[in-house]
């Protein structure tokens, strides 16, 4: 198939069963809320490496929040229900409550319940205080600025993680133009983020190493150093570059549309192709058709 000067590979992306939270944070203004949204989702690009994937989902307006202040919506992905809810007591303790002026809030209506703020009270000292709000509970924890509002529980739903596009590109240059314009489409799209350092890995990995209990290695068939040591190179001679934007989503098919949305605005770059990482079907539960995805679309 192809998009002007780029040829997408007729491949699929290679999706895996996660479970998700949103957060809604809000502060005083967006400096703070935005602050608290990058604290919350550091070091969260790989449950390989991190334990969970996170990401900011969009900044919200004061209408669009519980408490009609500035916010920010973060999702938060792990392989189990007890995962999202082990990093959400960690990262809402240390990097939320530790933050000035915000509150917490638990952004999705419909999922399983893990207790966060019902635990992270027991830092008030026995000082806290609850309060019930249609039904929803809440508690009030005294720090030295104020008080920290804090949901009891938030609800964890099934999502879907590892969706990704590849671009292969000449050089260097052309390759991260594409990938930023594939980036800023994608942001657009609601119930995904992008993981990675704003939205770009240039270390994709493939499963297994020839070392002794390490899980993930260098994916060295799309490595442009190795086509000539490597048994089977998946890089024509004249691609110099390849740069992987992965994507988490609450449904396969927001993380469809995000690939959607990337690939064409990334084709309009002109980079050779498109691809997708995936190994073979035999590990993920979803299998994401690149043509499939793009076959609605008048191409030109």
């Amino acid at each position: 198939m192809q998009i002007q000067s780029t040829q997408v590979a007729d491949t699929f992306a290679e999706a895996f069963k996660m479970y998700a939270a949103r957060l809604i944070i809000t502060a005083e203004n967006e400096k703070w809320a935005l602050a608290a949204a990058r604290s919350v989702t550091g070091f969260a690009t790989s449950v390989i490496g991190c334990k969970c994937e996170a990401g900011i989902e969009r900044l919200l307006g004061e209408q669009e929040t519980p408490d009609r202040r500035p916010g920010a919506s973060v999702l938060l992905f792990a392989g189990s229900v007890k995962g999202v809810g082990d990093r959400l007591m960690e990262r809402v303790g240390q990097c939320i409550m530790t933050c000035p002026t915000t509150a917490c809030y638990d952004g999705l209506s419909e999922g399983e319940a893990v207790t966060v703020g019902g635990k992270l009270r027991f830092f008030g000292d026995g000082y806290q205080s609850s309060k019930l709000l249609d039904d929803t509970r809440y508690w009030r924890i005294p720090v030295m600025e104020g008080e920290f509002l804090v949901a009891d529980t938030f609800r964890v739903q099934p999502a879907v993680g590892g969706g990704n596009i590849l671009l292969l590109g000449e050089d260097l240059s052309q390759t991260l133009s594409a990938a930023e314009a594939a980036v800023d489409a994608m942001n657009a799209v609601d119930g995904v983020v992008l993981p990675f350092p704003d939205g770009v890995v240039r270390s994709g990995s493939k499963p297994g190493s020839r070392y002794k209990g390490l899980p993930a290695s260098t994916n060295d068939a799309y490595c442009p150093t190795l086509r000539g040591r490597v048994e089977h190179t998946a890089l024509a001679e004249n691609i110099g570059c390849v740069l992987e934007i992965v994507i988490d989503g609450l449904d396969e098919a927001a993380v469809g549309e995000a690939m959607r949305v990337g690939m064409l605005a990334a084709a309009g770059t002109g980079i050779p192709e498109i691809s997708a990482g995936n190994y073979g079907g035999e590990l993920g539960q979803f299998q994401i058709g690149l043509h499939a995805l793009l076959q609605g679309d008048q191409l030109p």
